[in-house]
């Protein structure tokens, strides 16, 4: 084993959901980036919708997926490896409460928590504490999770939601008297902090636009009420992560054999980056566009990548352009290739009933209607098995994904409708089939991270690539019939 020399790493962590750290990360990432310290931007967990968020405050660099419970320790540990290189600090935001995870009995830290990530990673960790309505019992809470799990290196906290700086005072010396912990930063009540937030959480880096006030404002306050030197120097200490000279390097990539067309907008802005990096490495070349706003699908593309988002925000305009719905249409039941993952599959049924009731056209590929409901349906994480007649994967290959979503299919059995299910989803001992299949069009509820499995995006390429030759083949006997 080689040990590459890492750039300094800090985990963003909290004892529970809604303690601020999305806020601190940007903020972090904001301040970073005024003074001109290059950070690279990571998320513990499956979220779409906090690593856009990094990359609007870190001025453009893309965030990456870090997960316990779907990738494997040298998969997250490359990944940190490979996206921090030339950068001198990596911002790691973790995911709900720090050992919250998939709870599993016996397991300390819980697969897929912030504490098993930060213990893989050997990452030094500021806790992010609301401190409404705390003053000495700050360091009661603070030493209880080191106490916890002493293998975990807490450097200090991070306090928001503070009442005043005589307030901050007053936590700064409860941490140094009570457990010895600096407090890196005091971030005072501010409503201009907060971030948007709907029904699937906060707003997307899509419909924040071109509009960077929130960022900017984020920026200011840290630079001036957080410890950046501190927090720099905590980041530094963590040691050199044990790993191959290449952990560092991009695998190299086939030549381009097919072209994919991935939809990427505000209705459609729930994907993995490295799913996209594993694509291209198997030989996919990606062609974004955009079906809210482009009427045509681009020449010579062999396949289509529907990811998840919210189409229900922007059914009408889904709905009013008809030329881009009949395109896709026209492309699923041409044969051609189509992967949807949860929002792509709601735009590929029949109609989407919104929870008042109003119905909206979609591409019609699937004889199938979806309801939004006003309570989730569906959240956790998902293993997946592949069963015969899959497009993209081949029966028994197991991938692992997650799902999460507020609607519901309100048409018939999938079997009256024609379809083939090719996916069966476990979960927690339970399992549902899934994957509606109708042709080389395949539709799924799980959102898949690709890094599960070392032989998912090759095969997905060359299922792509075998489409391509049988509908050449096609054409060449049509023109010589």
């Amino acid at each position: 084993m080689v040990h590459t020399r890492s750039t300094g790493r800090i985990m963003i962590a909290a004892p529970a959901s809604g303690q601020g750290k999305t806020t601190v990360t940007l903020g972090l990432l904001g301040a970073f980036r005024r003074r001109g310290v290059k950070a690279a931007p990571f998320k513990v967990g499956p979220d779409f919708i906090d690593p856009g968020l990094h990359r609007l405050a870190a001025g453009g660099a893309v965030s990456h997926n870090l997960d316990g419970w779907m990738l494997p320790q040298e998969e997250n540990r490359a990944l940190l490896l490979r996206h921090s290189v030339g950068c001198e600090i990596a911002v790691i935001e973790g995911v709900m409460g720090l050992f919250d995870g998939y709870s599993q009995p016996n397991a300390r830290p819980a697969p897929g928590s912030t504490a098993e990530m930060a213990l893989w990673l050997a990452a030094p960790t500021i806790l992010v504490v609301d401190a409404h309505g705390l003053a000495q019992s700050i360091a009661a809470l603070v030493s209880g999770f080191q106490q916890y799990e002493p293998r975990l290196r807490l450097a200090g906290v991070i306090a928001t939601k503070v009442g005043s700086d005589g307030h901050a005072k007053l936590l700064a010396e409860a941490l140094q008297e009570g457990c010895g912990f600096p407090l890196f930063g005091a971030i005072l009540r501010d409503a201009e902090l907060a971030i948007p937030e709907r029904h699937l959480g906060l707003k997307t880096a899509e419909e924040f636009g071109r509009q960077e006030a929130l960022f900017s404002r984020l920026a200011e306050v840290f630079a001036a009420r957080v410890d950046l030197d501190a927090v720099r120097e905590a980041a530094g200490s963590a040691p050199a992560l044990a790993g191959e000279p290449f952990a560092t390097q991009e695998p190299a990539a086939e030549p381009a054999r097919v072209t994919i067309a991935v939809a990427r907008d505000r209705a459609f802005c729930f994907n993995y980056a490295d799913n996209f990096d594993r694509l291209r490495r198997a030989g996919a070349r990606l062609l974004f566009f955009s079906p809210l706003e482009q009427t045509r699908l681009a020449p010579g593309v062999d396949a289509l990548w529907l990811g998840g988002g919210y189409p229900e925000l922007y059914a009408a305009e889904l709905a009013d352009n008809s030329a881009m719905r009949r395109e896709i249409a026209a492309f699923a039941r041409a044969g051609g290739p189509v992967y949807a993952e949860c929002g792509g599959f709601i735009y590929l049924c029949r109609e989407l009933v919104t929870a008042e009731g109003r119905r909206y056209p979609m591409a019609g590929v699937f004889p199938l209607a979806v309801r939004m409901d006003s309570r989730l349906r569906a959240l956790g994480y998902r293993e997946v098995a592949v069963g015969e007649g899959h497009p993209f994967f081949p029966a028994g290959m197991l991938l692992r994904g997650h799902e999460f979503h507020y609607s519901q299919l309100e048409a018939a059995a999938a079997s009256q409708a024609g379809l083939r299910l090719t996916l069966e989803l476990r979960a927690r001992g339970r399992s549902a089939a899934e994957g509606y299949c109708l042709g080389r069009t395949v539709g799924s509820y799980a959102h898949l991270h690709l890094g599960c499995n070392p032989q998912a995006a090759e095969s997905f390429v060359e299922a792509v690539a075998a489409a391509r030759h049988a509908h050449a083949a096609r054409a060449g006997m049509g023109d010589h019939g």
